[in-house]
């Protein structure tokens, strides 16, 4: 088994289904799927059953991510949220790049299913700023994270963590000198979900905030931004 795919979920009926359609569709087929499921409370589990998801225990992010991770049988994790959504020949060409480049751990710039220009704004900043970091403390969105199985086991996901536990887990690869890439031939296509509901500015503020906070203060270890495991 080359590539085990890690999904969190929580009610995610609505979403899941495209982005295992996108899976399904990609030009790959050595791989397995496996939902960690946090008790969803509609028919997420009967969709991944039908797309034949293998379905362990969930949690908050962080350790529906790790439970997910010590389930795999591959060679290569992939970290994604239920309501991102693949391009053709995204997981070919992230293995072909992480295998030419020799790369441990591997994010992919944001495209955001939306054309709304401030929402599209802020991405294209966070894409920026992703760039701008990697060779100082690089960044990694939780919804789209590849690593080498051999380096999660050393690293994990740090459950203490209420917010940016995926920054934290890429900085700590970082600072134990493994080797960290961001892809050049394919984006993942983002929900805008948080930013329709919260709304722009205020998501956009509190992203900020969190970054000040993990720069000057430390990893966050509180709820002090009200950032929860919630899907509407």
């Amino acid at each position: 088994m080359l590539l085990s795919i890690i999904i969190p979920t929580l009610n995610e009926e609505k979403n899941i289904q495209n982005l295992l359609d996108s899976i399904k569709k990609q030009d790959f087929e050595d791989y397995e799927i496996i939902v960690s499921d946090n008790n969803s409370q509609d028919k997420t589990r009967l969709v991944a059953k039908k797309y034949g998801c293998r379905i362990v225990k969930g949690g908050l992010p962080a350790r529906a991510r790790n439970n997910g991770a010590l389930a795999a049988r591959g060679k290569y994790l992939l970290f994604l949220d239920a309501d991102v959504i693949l391009e053709k020949n995204f997981l070919i060409n992230t293995i072909n790049e992480i295998e030419k480049g020799k790369l441990d751990v591997v994010t992919a710039y944001v495209k955001p299913l939306t054309d709304r220009f401030f929402i599209r704004l802020s991405h294209h900043l966070f894409n920026g700023w992703m760039f701008f970091m990697q060779k100082i403390d690089p960044y990694a969105p939780g919804f789209c994270i590849f690593s080498r199985k051999k380096v999660f086991e050393k690293i994990k996901f740090d459950e203490t963590i209420k917010l940016a536990e995926d920054h934290a887990f890429m900085r700590k690869a970082f600072r134990q000198r493994y080797k960290y890439g961001i892809l050049k031939g394919s984006k993942i296509l983002v929900s805008v979900r948080r930013f329709e509901t919260e709304g722009t500015l205020k998501l956009f503020t509190k992203y900020i905030l969190a970054m000040l906070h993990r720069i000057f203060l430390g990893e966050i270890r509180t709820d002090i931004f009200k950032y929860g495991f919630k899907h509407k």
